[in-house]
């Protein structure tokens, strides 16, 4: 019997692999580094400190930076509980209703946001809101986020049901539960770890998203990937890099999290 192909003795595997590392982490590790720089220049080191940290939420800026932060957050929350909602129904709909005409329709057009590139997404969507007359505002950033999201929620739970056997409903139902007392008592509580951590994907996308926001917001309204890219246009500056530096961890906690939920195995739960 053949040997498996090992990728690692491929020549160039490492130098290819650690390019790629650096060109994808580099940037993000210098921005963290000088966030805690002393000095108000961006590329000469004066030292340790937590000036900027500090200026991010006591500086002359702070205000409009709460403002954007509070707007992202209620945002994201919004959309990801509706996209999560949505994700669940549909993913139930497709693995859980048998086979039906159009199924494979269906699922590609929950996949479809995925594949179209972002900016095409942003444009179709500014036209949709501009054609039916929809002032834009807070309003237009959670449709248009709700509907971007809904894919993202809609991965882990439908990963995570197609690892649950129909065998628990079924033995359920024949023990005279009814499909939904089925489906909230035995299929729900095993789905969960799944549309948690969809929930948890789809906070982090809309939390992140700029391109689809720029676009969809009105006059006055920022979120804070926005209200960043706005200061930026002026210069780039420490408390930049700081807020940057808090957006990223917040990233970086919520990904892990949503990874290590959902890749509990629902065998151990039964």
């Amino acid at each position: 019997m053949a040997k498996p192909y090992d990728l690692r003795r491929y020549p160039g595997f490492f130098a290819i692999t650690l390019l790629c590392l650096v060109i994808l982490y580099a940037p993000l590790v210098v921005v963290a580094v000088y966030s805690f720089n002393d000095s108000p220049s961006i590329t000469i080191w004066e030292g340790f400190s937590l000036r900027w940290y500090v200026d991010v939420f006591t500086g002359p800026e702070s205000g409009k930076f709460k403002d954007a932060a509070w707007n992202s957050f209620i945002i994201a929350i919004t959309a990801a509980t509706t996209a999560t909602i949505i994700a669940t129904l549909a993913a139930t709909a497709v693995l859980r209703a048998g086979k039906f005409r159009l199924r494979t329709v269906s699922i590609g057009l929950i996949s479809l946001p995925l594949m179209v590139p972002e900016i095409v997404t942003a444009v179709a969507t500014l036209i949709f809101f501009n054609a039916i007359a929809f002032e834009r505002g807070v309003m237009t950033i959670l449709l248009a986020h709700i509907a971007f999201c809904i894919p993202f929620a809609y991965m882990p739970i439908s990963a995570r049901m197609q690892g649950i056997e129909a065998t628990y409903e079924q033995a359920a139902m024949d023990l005279y539960a009814t499909k939904r007392q089925a489906f909230r008592r035995i299929l729900l509580p095993l789905m969960m770890p799944g549309i948690v951590s969809g929930f948890i994907l789809a906070f982090i996308i809309s939390l992140d998203d700029f391109i689809i926001t720029n676009f969809v917001k009105g006059a006055g309204v920022e979120t804070l990937p926005t209200a960043i890219f706005g200061a930026v246009k002026q210069g780039i500056k420490p408390n930049i890099m700081a807020i940057s530096t808090l957006l990223l961890a917040v990233s970086i906690v919520m990904v892990a999290l949503s990874w290590f939920i959902g890749r509990r195995d629902p065998a151990e739960e039964r």
